[in-house]
């Protein structure tokens, strides 16, 4: 582990400093030898003899002028990844710390650290994640591997991955030392990822597969509850077949804006088909709140949008429901059916599927309700 003047880990260090002893003990017996021998009557074996031990000396030389470059080099190496070597003293929490890990927290290489100050630069989330692994580790005797947020003044916000191992002696931990390594760039690329496989490409909102995960959430005997807006853009496919699909994804994109502007108390607000929509409300959103949102819906795709200097008149039939303990599948279709009541209907209106199931037929009566 390197410390804050470059050094190396423990058991190098450890090592370095045995090889430091073994070189001074050689040089002041060569110095000793080298004196004797030339005090006295010329001797050829106390030559030879003096011969080896300046070989002995000379290669234990090289030797270490190898480690500290090897040293130099790894520290270099590790700077250039965005990566540095600890290591933290136990009982006494006493930090050292290698330059790499001094620029992945913006502070000044070889600067006085204090472990309690150094915490003040992780999330409030992180740094109770790693008390908790931290103290787990040092207990049981093993290393751990975390992800972390933390904070400088000249960086900002950043991930760093915190590789640990626990080093006991008689039993007892004595010392914590690792790596720490700059992922931010991966822990973006990772949720660029994620944002790409949960949301639609061209409108930005939640795709299909993120919607009926979230749908799963409201449903059922254990689902918190709340309702199914389903939404469907009236005569979008004349737009798409006579305007063409350029103009007509502007349209979407457009509508979109409408759509997220109204339905901002909304959980979620999916695209889950071509000019097909979806938006859940918890159970905190009442009723009457749902009905006048969806009659804004309906409203605002009634109104004439601007897509690339064309006016565009379309409308939306809107459909929705309340769950009751359903299941997905049957929120959904409930929901689907009282859009497309709307749309037979003559599109442009909303309607609500209050049907109740009958405990002895399980059909469902009383359908749908309008309100104009």
């Amino acid at each position: 582990m390197e410390n804050s003047t470059g050094g190396l880990e423990p058991s190098a260090h450890r090592f370095d400093s045995d090889q430091a002893d073994e070189q001074q003990s050689a040089l002041y017996l060569l110095l000793a030898r080298l004196r004797s021998t030339l005090t006295r009557p010329v001797n050829n074996q106390a030559i030879l003899q003096l011969h080896h031990l300046i070989e002995h000396q000379a290669a234990l030389v090289r030797q270490a002028e190898a480690a500290l470059a090897s040293a130099e080099i790894f520290d270099r190496a590790s700077t250039a990844a965005r990566m540095g070597k600890w290591q933290c003293e136990l009982p006494s929490e006493q930090l050292t710390w290698s330059n790499g890990t001094y620029d992945l927290f913006g502070l000044q290489r070889n600067c006085g650290l204090v472990r309690r100050d150094i915490l003040k630069s992780y999330s409030e989330e992180s740094l109770a994640h790693l008390q908790k692994v931290r103290s787990g580790a040092i207990e049981a005797g093993a290393g751990f591997n975390l992800d972390a947020e933390i904070h400088s003044p000249e960086f900002g916000n950043r991930w760093i991955r915190i590789s640990a191992t626990v080093e006991r002696r008689t039993g007892e931990p004595v010392r914590l030392f690792g790596i720490k390594q700059d992922v931010t760039e991966e822990k973006k690329a990772f949720e660029h990822m994620r944002h790409l496989a949960e949301h639609d490409v061209m409108t930005g909102l939640a795709n299909r597969t993120q919607f009926q995960v979230r749908l799963t959430d409201i449903c059922g005997p254990g689902g918190s509850g709340g309702a199914l807006m389903l939404i469907d853009l009236d005569g979008f496919k004349e737009i798409n077949d006579t305007l063409g699909h350029a103009l007509g994804d502007e349209c979407l994109v457009e509508f979109t804006r409408c759509l997220s502007a109204v339905c901002q108390s909304a959980d979620l607000i999916a695209r889950i088909g071509g000019d097909e929509f979806a938006v859940l409300f918890g159970p905190s959103t009442d009723k009457q709140t749902i009905q006048r949102i969806a009659q804004r819906v309906a409203d605002i795709a009634k109104a004439l949008m601007n897509c690339s200097g064309r006016i565009l008149n379309a409308s939306a039939s809107v459909g929705f429901a309340l769950t009751e303990g359903d299941m997905p599948t049957v929120l959904f279709t409930r929901a689907d059916s009282a859009l497309y009541a709307a749309k037979a209907a003559g599109g442009g209106i909303f309607l609500e599927d209050i049907s109740v199931t009958n405990p002895t037929t399980d059909h469902r009566r009383d359908r749908f309700r309008a309100v104009f």
